[in-house]
């Protein structure tokens, strides 16, 4: 049977850090009341002179130097993205065009804080079917450019950060399950109201920035990771006893905390790295995976779960051996 395997994963986050108490200075906030929320203690900003596109362009070289590849051997690049570093061309050819991989198919995702599952599906399906023997999926976003450092109640949320994955074909296992899904009539529960062909008038109304209603976003997401982390399993007929880790979407410590819950599993197998680079959408669940291959926690055969949820509503999850 032929695989889509990880032979590679990498991150990147940017060195400027705005702490809670950065915070404290800039809003009616705290701390205290940031940590017990959301479990966040700092987020990574990325520098004037930082895109997107350079963010997953070092994320991208850590994970290919993991893997031994170069950018020849590359089939095809994928990046997850709602902070595109321009309306046209993709953040995937530009980051294609700095890595001097000429000719493989290049595109862009905007699945939102789901898009490196989607990212994974799409890979996974293009690999396994012939189109190609290598694959980098690419989250990377710049979360900061398009949040209201004025509303605390979103503020204190997001980061930037980018983190990579290589896929390559294999006959050992590597990707055993991908589910995809969308429901767009949560459309005005987490989004921007502006856009290209809405406009960019704020004199209209239409807002730049990210607006949420964190109650029932917090709600829809406890929910939609205990069905999609049920559904992932009983695809391989399994039980959620038989995954070594749980790496979440790192969107706030209290939906991570209840998802483990409904999912009766204990906080030693999941992995959350939240409280140090808050919700970066695309890019947290590589993030987090690239930290606990790196740490030594997540070893070569430990069989993963990841899900991750976000604005549309988009959710997936997966199933791999590492």
């Amino acid at each position: 049977m032929t695989y889509a395997r990880i032979t590679g994963i990498g991150s990147y986050l940017p060195e400027k850090v705005l702490t809670n108490k950065d915070l404290e200075k800039m809003m009616d906030t705290s701390d205290e009341w940031i940590r017990e929320r959301t479990g966040i203690k700092r987020r990574h900003i990325a520098a004037d002179d930082e895109t997107t596109s350079s963010l997953g362009l070092i994320a991208a070289r850590h994970a290919m130097e993991m893997a031994d590849v170069t950018a020849g051997d590359l089939d095809m690049i994928i990046v997850a993205t709602c902070t595109p570093d321009k309306v046209i061309p993709g953040t995937a050819c530009i980051i294609q065009r700095h890595l001097g991989a000429k000719r493989c198919p290049a595109i862009d995702i905007n699945a939102a804080c789901s898009g490196f599952i989607y990212g994974l599906d799409q890979a996974n399906r293009y690999l396994v079917t012939g189109g190609g023997r290598r694959a980098l999926v690419i989250g990377a976003e710049t979360l900061s450019r398009i949040t209201d450092w004025h509303d605390r109640t979103t503020a204190v949320l997001f980061g930037d950060g980018a983190g990579a994955a290589v896929l390559e074909v294999s006959d050992e296992p590597g990707i055993l399950s991908t589910h995809i899904h969308a429901n767009g009539e949560f459309e005005d529960l987490l989004q921007t109201r502006n856009g290209v062909s809405l406009g960019f008038d704020a004199s209209a109304g239409l807002g730049a920035f990210i607006e949420m209603n964190g109650n029932a976003v917090f709600k829809r997401a406890v929910a939609t990771f205990d069905s999609m982390a049920r559904e992932t399993v009983a695809d391989l007929d399994g039980h959620l006893e038989d995954i070594d880790w749980f790496i979440p979407h790192q969107a706030n410590m209290r939906i991570i905390l209840a998802a483990a819950k409904k999912l009766g599993m204990s906080m030693d197998r999941v992995i959350a790295t939240v409280d140090e680079h808050a919700n970066t959408s695309a890019a947290s669940i590589p993030l987090a995976m690239d930290l606990a291959v790196r740490d030594g926690r997540i070893k070569r055969g430990d069989t993963l779960l990841i899900g991750a949820f976000g604005a549309g509503f988009t959710w997936g999850s997966a199933m791999l051996e590492f």
